[in-house]
């Protein structure tokens, strides 16, 4: 992210704006329940007028209200109108309450799906750097901090800076010199809560980043459950856990205490200060300079401003937490989704060339893993990339994926640059079969439906026998409606590679990669799975990452790569004639399999 875009997310004004953006489309009903609120706090606020009314009315005295012909000393007219004036406030608060709801569930909604679709679009880079556990407490803990801002407090901040607005001013009116002493707290009471507000923005935002942080140990944990068990490492895990959230408490408590000595402070000088102005209008009332039915609504006033002011610093600090908490979410926003090219394919025979390729890894750009490579993949030829661990087989398939672009050099579809490409044009002629299949937790046709969600029932069962998946998925009572679990945890490794498979068949590749989908497979499920290997290849241009030599014997060429360079290039036989890197890594492979990966 460039630097103005951080300084943008960090202002909350521009927070707030880009918060706004999400409103907008829905602003005439949002403004509409604003205008309900309005007219809701507006009749809340003759409460104090008429109940003082109401409370002294005297036909000796004038009436604090005058409307027409109407007699306000009357106590029936009194009740009548504070029985409207009732009925009113509540349909003005259920418009209001019914309308805010809508807009922010809609707003919600349209956040959570465009932060799922900025997700999606991001440079797989941005994945080395960011966790996954930190990333979905954005979308979940954050919008629901919005969701109570968006219903609940911005209303109840507006309405009580309304109460106040118009509160001092019928106390103006009642009597300016209890005004004076009333209103003598205000400016001490907002810096207060400036200052306050700030701060505890501040712990706020820690404490929602550390939060997210010990989420994205519980995902990691549980995610790897099998590794944590088989090394005994429950205790420490726990440990590490509990080390997460204890941080997040004591900042959470820190917060606490602070909210609440500041609210304590504001209750005691406040009310300390009601209680003086109480005292100060009972004098005057008892010396006959305002009347009883103005000092029994002076009273109810003073009491709404109080209430009011005691709110406000808490709802202040609230809508600070948010914008705090949101900051992260809208820079994830603010994030640039990855470069795609503008173009697409017209046609493509399979032929795939790598030009003086070289590349180094964002978060490594010391360490070159690719330099200057050059070859060719012949349509609809096998090209197998053999060596040793960090010699670039796997980024080789990453850059013809597009998930990275090469720091110099081009790769070429036919004769077409693939950074002019669009992106879903590139990779929906590629299929990918990996060492560690992912299966989605779901049945097992959609996650072979994942290569073709448009595919009929033929072509779903045609795949599976391709893949020499047919017969034990007919095996389960079940069938294709069978559940895989987690990743795939209910079926077997050579179960998982299949289907795996299945779903390369069903999108019908013109480039097939594949990262060695039998080396962790027993015998058996070995000769299943390559039967089913040698069967798409047929079909298309496939590179083949080779770990165990003894499965590229056949391909049609073979690139031996050592430190980013592609060191030898010919056919199995060719290259052992040579005796040179690619009989080295034969000959070790006999002595250490596991050596090669």
């Amino acid at each position: 992210m460039k630097r103005e875009d951080k300084i943008i997310a960090k202002n909350p004004v521009n927070t707030a704006k880009r918060l706004y953006s999400f409103i907008k489309p829905y602003k005439a009903v949002y403004f509409t329940g604003w205008f309900f609120l309005v007219l809701s706090s507006l009749s809340a606020l003759t409460f104090p007028m008429l109940m003082g009314q109401l409370l002294g009315a005297d036909k000796d005295e004038a009436a604090l209200i005058s409307l027409g012909d109407l007699d306000f000393n009357d106590i029936n007219i009194v009740l009548l109108a504070l029985l409207i004036v009732f009925a009113s406030q509540s349909l003005f608060s259920f418009l209001r309450i019914v309308l805010f709801n809508q807009v922010t569930e809609k707003v919600l909604r349209d956040i959570k799906i465009q932060a799922f679709q900025k997700l999606t679009a991001l440079p797989i880079d941005f994945y080395n750097s960011n966790k996954v556990g930190e990333l979905t407490s954005r979308i979940a803990t954050d919008v629901q901090l919005l969701q109570e801002t968006f219903n609940t407090t911005l209303a109840e901040f507006f309405r009580q800076l309304l109460t106040i607005a118009v509160a001092i001013v019928f106390i103006f009116s009642l009597s300016w010199e209890l005004a004076l002493w009333m209103i003598a707290v205000v400016p001490v009471l907002a810096i207060a809560a400036l200052l306050f507000g700030r701060y505890i923005r501040s712990l706020s935002k820690n404490a929602q980043n550390e939060s997210a942080k010990s989420n994205a140990v519980l995902e990691e944990t549980l995610t790897g459950i099998f590794n944590v068990k088989a090394f005994t490492n429950e205790k420490y895990e726990v440990s590490r856990f509990l080390e997460k959230i204890n941080h997040v408490m004591k900042l959470n408590i820190k917060s606490g205490i602070m909210r609440g000595l500041f609210v304590s402070f504001i209750i005691f000088c406040l009310f300390g200060g009601v209680a003086f102005v109480i005292w100060k209008a009972k004098g005057m009332q008892h010396d006959g300079l305002i009347t009883f039915a103005a000092f029994n609504a002076f009273i109810l006033f003073t009491i709404f401003l109080g209430t009011s002011f005691a709110s406000i610093p808490d709802l202040y600090a609230k809508i600070q937490k948010t914008l705090g908490s949101s900051e992260k979410l809208i820079e994830l926003l603010e994030e640039k989704n990855e470069i795609s090219g503008t173009e697409k394919l017209k046609k493509f025979s399979g032929d795939v060339y790598f030009r003086d390729v070289s590349f180094a890894y964002p978060q490594r750009k010391e360490i070159e893993v690719l330099r200057g490579a050059n070859f060719h993949c012949k349509s609809g030829q096998i090209t197998a990339l053999v060596g040793g661990s960090g010699s670039g087989k796997t980024t080789i398939a990453s850059l013809l994926l597009k998930m990275y672009q090469p720091d110099s050099g081009s790769i070429l579809f036919d004769e077409t640059d693939i950074s002019t490409i669009e992106n879903f044009d590139i990779r929906s002629r590629i299929a990918v079969v990996p060492q560690e299949v992912l299966l989605f937790s779901g049945s097992i046709r959609e996650n072979i439906l994942y290569g073709n969600i448009h595919a009929t029932d033929n072509e779903l069962r045609d795949a599976a026998q391709k893949a020499n998946a047919l017969e034990f998925i007919e095996s389960f009572p079940d069938k294709f409606e069978t559940l895989v679990g987690d990743r795939g945890i209910q079926l077997s490794g050579g179960q998982r590679q299949r289907i795996a498979i299945a779903r390369a068949v069903l999108k019908k590749p013109q480039l097939l990669i594949l990262d060695e989908a039998t080396s962790a497979l027993d015998s058996a499920s070995e000769k299943l799975v390559q039967d089913a290997l040698d069967r798409i290849m047929k079909t298309c241009t496939s590179i083949v990452i080779a770990h165990r030599l003894t499965t590229i014997k056949h391909a049609d060429k073979i690139l031996v790569l050592e430190q980013g360079k592609i060191v030898e290039e010919g056919s199995h036989n060719e290259l052992i004639a040579k005796n040179g890197a690619y009989t080295r890594l034969q000959n070790l492979h006999k002595n250490i399999p596991d050596q090669l990966s």
